[in-house]
């Protein structure tokens, strides 16, 4: 069979015209240290602090120190396939979680992967795990009564809409109680609520879902959990990432949600053992400083 000159020249021309010679640049660095879920990277000089790094063996995880000749990072799974010398690449990003209609009934991890087996989420878009707060000036007063159905409560300690409340109490007094109670009641509130359970035992969990389940209050309710056997990053980063769908919520189809963090003790304690593993200088009860504010 004879080669036809024409096509391979025309083959050769659309090859040329659609080569590409951009050049892509990108930092990369090594593990100098790994362990407890931490890892610390050399070389990655032009890394920002909470952007996501990507490892050789496709693990993923958060920049949270930068010094002067390292960068601390947390884990987001396993360090188990992770090794001294391996490479790190700054994906440029920082750390998102997917957020949109679809969320609402469904129970997620902190990084928006599903822990009910259902149906694959389909996202509307992705925002990012830490943003900043809008200022003062930006801020509508508070003016909406929020109700919790507790008359003892909505008589003499009114809560408002876009006001935070601490509810804080010895164990076993009903905490936890009083913020299910306060989601149950918004059904016809048009309040979307999310649950955010840190640190909890996975069966109290499962029991409040059933609870939300059976009392119809899923369909407007996301539950976000990150049990005491998930890793201090997942326990630590569960609040921000339930804010972030919040703020979703807020901005994209301007509904008011209730966010319930249960319980942020927990969280404090995971942020101190992520804050003592990457040398961060502890202050009272060895907590790092900035836990208080």
């Amino acid at each position: 069979m004879g080669i036809k000159i024409d096509e391979v020249s025309a083959l050769l021309k659309r090859e040329i015209e659609d080569f590409d010679l951009e050049a892509k640049l990108e930092s990369e660095g090594t593990v100098m240290q790994v362990g407890d879920s931490i890892a610390r990277v050399y070389g990655l000089d032009s890394c920002v602090a909470g952007e996501l790094l990507e490892f050789s063996n496709g693990a993923r995880g958060i920049a949270m120190n930068l010094e002067e000749g390292n960068v601390g990072c947390v884990l987001l799974g396993s360090d188990s396939g992770i090794r001294e010398g391996a490479s790190v690449r700054g994906t440029g990003r920082v750390a998102e979680v997917p957020v949109g209609r679809a969320m609402l009934g469904r129970v997620v991890d902190p990084l928006g992967r599903l822990l009910d087996g259902g149906a694959p989420i389909q996202a509307e878009g992705y925002r990012p795990i830490e943003s900043p707060a809008p200022g003062v000036l930006a801020r509508k007063g508070v003016s909406v009564p929020l109700q919790t159905g507790i008359l003892s409560i909505d008589s003499m300690v009114p809560i408002g809409r876009g006001q935070r409340e601490l509810i804080i109490g010895d164990r076993q007094t009903g905490k936890t109680a009083i913020a299910v109670d306060a989601i149950l009641n918004q059904r016809d509130s048009g309040v979307i609520c999310i649950y955010v359970a840190i640190g909890q035992k996975a069966s109290s969990t499962a029991a409040i879902i059933d609870k939300l389940t059976k009392r119809g209050a899923m369909e407007y309710c996301v539950v976000m959990s990150s049990s005491a056997s998930d890793s201090a990053t997942l326990q630590y980063l569960a609040p921000y990432a339930a804010c972030s769908i919040a703020e979703y919520f807020m901005y994209t189809l301007h509904k008011d949600v209730l966010v319930v963090y249960d319980d942020l003790s927990k969280h404090a304690i995971a942020y101190r053992a992520l804050s003592l593993l990457l040398r961060r200088p502890p202050g009272r009860e060895a907590f790092p400083g900035d836990v208080f504010y």
